[in-house]
């Protein structure tokens, strides 16, 4: 289905708008009220502009050379030079839906009205992603303050017609996209330049696509868990409401009641009623509490990006309401790195405690099944590595969750003498994001095979879901063969969507 524009007041984006803009290519547009704010706050800049009392950025240099005043037949001249002189990123490009998201915020924030841009210029913008330009951003090169100035002076290079973009799947020049598509550079004018680059709008865009996999991770992790409840034979009881009503963390009442649904008309949970065990090891009877610390985590990074993709980040703002263009810091990224800090400990958290769970089901003094869940082990080596690789990517990311946010080097000559690193924080929660995929890939595939293992008996109706979405594109292990490509094509699930969409069809089917 074809979505209807999404037309931007710089005051109500979401986070799923961004992924429709940036993945699915929404088309984008401004409302009649946000072209008002613009062209107010243009007409004071103007002002500003022509008068002889300096303002920082636009009659200014920038930075330490703040206090350093320009002609005013330099001004353009100023902006360019502030583009080309920013753009020293380094690195590889963003991918294309990260790249989308930084023009669409960069847009949402010149549609809020204190930034002074031109309607024309912004315009421009829209235009960028209406007809599928994409910048070549590359990914390294910002501390976070003053925002994200390297990713979004290569951003901007393409309204002035430099720098480079992909259109159609094809590198080439900016000046070759725009003709491309029928565009026109600008020739920015006064404060321009500068309402480009002034924003933290490259860590929300990594960041915000970083979350929405996270959320569905985190989601994912309670359905893994589940299956290896149920292929371990454990207990259902530390679910149960009466735990999380004395210790009422939310995040812990959310797990819980999420196991419960996935657990429900488990008949293997009849099978071993009377069994010894007394206790389960923590990395099952503990999930409500570890799952809920991280989707805590998650809830919290939701929060401030949702404020963030909505605020005014530029330097100056232009307040044309009261006349007044004020130099503060709301282009700092320290709100943004903490959370982003906190997105990759709490999936670390996450990826932590399911690999103890994969030990659990390959260890056959722990699980009362056969050795790496091989039918013949010695012969064949089963899940043996799987396990390794869970360690691996487990250990990586703890070193990767090490915080950015509490981080800062100086720069421009100590002016700028405290920066957020949100760039960094936004960068390595991408990476946790990839290998944590991986961890629940594996996970998913051992439970399956644990679940086999206890023949037609059925658990849960969620677990019994996602077995039967797994077994439908990977095959039982009867003998050794390369587990790379059945981890690759369980990620592809998880990615798809056809895990999670299998798993919630068999909660909607219990409730009609």
């Amino acid at each position: 289905m074809t979505l209807p524009p999404l037309l931007l007041d710089g005051n109500t984006l979401t986070l799923e708008q961004i992924a429709e803009v940036s993945t699915r290519g929404r088309r984008v547009g401004l409302t009649a009220s946000a072209r008002a704010r613009v062209e107010a706050a243009r007409a004071l800049v103007d002002r500003v502009a022509a008068g002889d009392e300096a303002a920082y950025g636009i009659n200014t240099g920038f930075g330490t050379l703040a206090e350093v005043r320009i002609d005013k037949k330099d001004l353009r001249q100023l902006q360019r030079n502030l583009i080309v002189s920013h753009a020293v990123g380094v690195g590889a490009p963003l991918p294309v839906g990260e790249a989308r998201a930084l023009l669409l915020l960069r847009c949402n924030v010149l549609a809020k009205g204190f930034s002074g841009i031109r309607l024309s210029t912004l315009e421009l913008g829209l235009e960028l992603l209406n007809r599928d330009v994409t910048p070549v951003v590359p990914d390294r090169g910002s501390v976070g303050a003053s925002g994200d100035l390297a990713p979004l002076a290569h951003l901007a290079l393409v309204f002035i017609g430099e720098g480079e973009a992909f259109v159609d799947g094809e590198r080439m020049s900016g000046a070759a996209a725009l003709a491309k598509v029928g565009l026109t550079p600008v020739v920015l004018e006064a404060k321009e330049g500068l309402t480009l680059v002034n924003g933290t709008q490259a860590m929300c865009a990594v960041g915000t696509h970083a979350l929405l996999a996270a959320e569905t991770l985190a989601e994912l992790f309670d359905v893994a868990a589940a299956m290896t409840v149920e292929g371990m034979l454990g207990s259902h009881d530390p679910f149960l409401h009466d735990v999380y009503a004395v210790r009422p963390h939310p995040g812990h009442g959310q797990v819980a009641t999420h196991l419960r649904e996935l657990l429900a008309e488990s008949e293997l949970v009849k099978t071993h009623v009377d069994c010894d065990k007394v206790q389960d090891p923590y990395s099952m009877r503990c999930v409500p509490q570890v799952h809920g610390a991280a989707r805590e985590g998650l809830s919290f990074c939701r929060r401030i990006l949702e404020v963030e993709v909505n605020a005014g980040t530029d330097n100056p703002l232009v307040f044309p309401g009261t006349g007044r263009i004020v130099s503060a810091g709301n282009f700092h990224g320290q709100p943004v790195a903490l959370a982003l800090d906190v997105l990759a400990i709490s999936l670390t958290q996450l990826a932590a405690i399911s690999e103890r769970r994969v030990e659990q089901m390959v260890n056959p003094a722990l699980s009362g099944l056969p050795p790496f869940l091989a039918r013949h082990p010695g012969l064949n080596s089963g899940f043996m590595i799987a396990q390794v690789t869970s360690a691996a990517l487990v250990a990586e990311s703890r070193i990767l969750s090490h915080p950015a946010s509490v981080d800062s080097i100086p720069s421009s000559a100590g002016r700028e003498d405290h920066v957020s690193m949100g760039m960094t924080a936004a960068l390595k929660a991408r990476q946790v994001v990839d290998h944590v995929k991986h961890v629940l890939a594996i996970e998913l595939l051992v439970a399956s095979q644990a679940l086999d293992f206890r023949g037609a008996v059925k658990p849960g109706h969620g677990p019994l879901a996602a077995h039967g979405v797994i077994r439908r594109h990977v095959p039982h292990l009867d003998v050794d063969r390369e587990l790379h490509k059945d981890v690759a094509q369980v990620v592809r699930l998880i990615d798809s969507g056809e895990l999670a969409d299998a798993v919630r069809a068999s909660h909607d089917a219990r409730r009609i």
